[in-house]
């Protein structure tokens, strides 16, 4: 963007200049709303503001507006140096209205605190929660202890006891193998 009366202090330049002002044509013009062209540097600290309410970025080559927009917060300041474009690091009062702004933010604004004040904020009454048991979907479920068909009881954690005629079969089988290890029968499902 740039303004009228920037537009109209490339004119005062001169013929040596028509290149400037052609280039400058094809910028979006921002009106600045004076009635007589003011100096240029004059025209874009008026444009800006005090706030710099539409943020804009100033791009000049002019030492003296470049020092007059330092005091003005949140202004980006970007200038040619040799062949480089730099953009000047952040002022000393966008720091401080930046900070400002932050500290501001972390504290309650007086609406707010009517709204909290009913509320008790005291850590000690908070209610403590005690420990809390296993998950329910990975705990075994407890094995209902039935009575056997014989008259031996099964008890939980006891191995079930052969009756005599396991006995008598694997000691059949035994001697017909003749081999002294024992085989054991499986059990069908």
């Amino acid at each position: 963007m740039i303004t009228q009366c920037c537009i109209h202090e490339l004119y005062l330049q001169g013929k040596s200049q028509q290149s400037a002002v052609d280039l400058a044509k094809t910028f979006e013009r921002r009106k600045c709303n004076h009635r007589e062209p003011i100096r240029g540097d004059d025209c874009i600290a008026s444009v800006v503001g005090e706030t710099n309410k539409h943020r804009y970025v100033v791009a000049t080559q002019s030492q003296p507006l470049r020092v007059r927009l330092r005091s003005v917060p949140a202004v980006p300041l970007v200038h040619i140096n040799r062949a480089v474009m730099v953009l000047e690091p952040p002022s000393d009062i966008t720091i401080k209205t930046k900070e400002a702004a932050e500290e501001q933010d972390l504290h309650l604004k007086p609406s707010e605190l009517d709204l909290v004040g009913g509320l008790d904020a005291d850590p000690a009454k908070r209610k403590r929660r005690g420990p809390k048991g296993p998950n329910p979907l990975s705990v075994k479920k407890k094995q209902v202890v039935q009575p056997s068909q014989g008259n031996v009881d099964i008890k939980l954690g006891e191995k079930r006891k052969r009756d005599a005629l396991d006995t008598e079969q694997i000691n059949g089988d035994k001697m017909a193998s003749g081999s002294g290890k024992t085989k054991r029968r499986r059990r069908k499902k």
